[in-house]
């Protein structure tokens, strides 16, 4: 939770950055605008007798098409909503776009490079790097870079396998891996919640602190000389610590392998492998990690999907849009709800997106042959699965942009003050 916290920081950051600069507003137009140019132009390559070239993935190649106008449109609601649970809650909302894109008929692989390379859109339009590099451990950010970059290289390979064995197979990898990890967060989502409300709302949805007292564990791990040994939290502890290069590395790789597998930045393993294992303190976990996901993510992008063909372009774009604008609501709205409220949101939605993976598993499951489900009862749980997912999001999106069209004039009143 407190990478998710530092992540959705930083991506408020970078919304504010582009729609305080003209340059960068003026930037996001000619995306915009060459987009909706790509799509015209891509439905004239459909309706002639020529076919769109194979760099572009081709016309039939994946579904939906690239030149579709209502994928588009829902890709800008995707990004809306993942931008209103970031700005408005607080922490990361990008866990929904793999399962909504893969909801809408997109195979898994090209969601998850999509969102990879929304991400990394995202940061060099904002900031190309983190600006307050002073909780920023830059050589183990090196030493974690060289394993996370190894680490993305492994899963893309993997990723793009699976898909060319089977793309059902890799659907269900994905899928897989999605319940597990949303499952997990849920549970710890709705516990805080519950918490929260029997503590009146004091519950820290940071969790954690600096690493005062090291467990027997880091205390291990910092006691193993494999030179180079890497010095960090010099500003915690009277002459700071050291860690050898190979478990910062090893930890990148594990992290970079999920990250570049599963579309997302890896901080929610990162964290507690950084705190827990190898006894840095959160304050540099934090900075390093936001730090290492614009190389991390860009790499995974642009090396592991795009050259291939797994890039949905029209789908990054408008989740990128969608997105800048949902947060700017998101944060907005926070200043006038109960923190108790968007932390029973949260759950309510890290739980939807469990659910609408774990519905859709069985039928991926049945396709393959590992379950005995007939392909009726596979469509309808994983439509059951679509439908929560989609009803609990849409009551989340109604109730933030509601509350803020009915807070403006409150809110107007908060900026003045401010």
């Amino acid at each position: 939770m407190a990478s998710a916290t530092a992540h959705a920081r930083w991506e408020i950051n970078i919304s504010n950055t582009i729609f305080r600069d003209r340059k960068r507003l003026l930037l996001l137009a000619l995306l915009m605008a060459s987009v909706i140019i790509g799509m015209f132009t891509c439905y004239a390559f459909a309706q002639g007798d020529s076919a769109l070239p194979n760099t572009l993935g081709g016309s039939s190649a994946y579904t939906p098409a690239t030149y579709t106008v209502g994928i588009f449109l829902a890709a800008i609601l995707v990004g809306l909503i993942a931008g209103l649970i970031t700005g408005c809650i607080g922490a990361g909302g990008g866990f929904i776009i793999t399962p909504a894109l893969m909801s809408f008929g997109i195979k898994g692989i090209l969601a998850v490079g999509t969102d990879l390379f929304h991400i990394f859109a995202k940061a060099i339009m904002g900031a190309v790097i983190h600006r307050k590099l002073g909780n920023v451990a830059v050589k183990i950010a090196i030493a974690f870079g060289v394993g996370s970059l190894i680490g993305a290289t492994i899963g893309g390979i993997i990723n793009r396998a699976l898909y060319e064995r089977n793309p059902v197979l890799s659907d269900a990898f994905i899928t897989s891996i999605y319940s597990v990890m949303l499952g997990f967060l849920g549970v710890y989502a709705l516990r805080q919640f519950l918490k929260s409300r029997k503590t009146g709302g004091g519950v820290s949805p940071e969790g954690g602190g600096e690493v005062e007292e090291l467990g027997k564990l880091p205390q291990k791990m910092q006691s193993v000389n494999i030179p180079p040994m890497i010095g960090f939290d010099r500003h915690i502890v009277p002459g700071g610590r050291r860690i050898s290069w190979v478990f910062v590395a090893v930890i990148g790789l594990l992290v970079g392998f999920v990250a570049s597998i599963m579309g997302v930045g890896g901080g929610f393993l990162t964290f507690p492998m950084f705190v827990f294992t190898l006894g840095i303190s959160s304050t540099t976990t934090v900075g390093t990690d936001i730090f290492q996901i614009i190389f991390t993510g860009g790499y995974s992008a642009i090396v592991q999907y795009a050259i291939y063909g797994f890039i949905f372009y029209t789908l990054a774009v408008g989740m990128l849009l969608g997105s800048l604008i949902g947060i700017q609501i998101g944060a907005l709205v926070t200043r006038v709800v109960p923190g108790t409220h968007i932390r029973g949101f949260y759950a309510m939605a890290v739980l939807a997106g469990f659910a609408n993976r774990i519905f859709a598993l069985p039928g991926k499951l049945g396709s393959l042959g590992v379950v005995p489900i007939s392909t009726s009862t596979g469509n309808l749980l994983a439509n059951i699965g679509i439908w929560v997912f989609f009803i609990v999001l849409g009551i989340f999106t109604i109730w933030v942009i509601g509350t803020f069209v009915r807070s403006i004039k409150k809110l107007k009143g908060i900026e003045v003050k401010t």
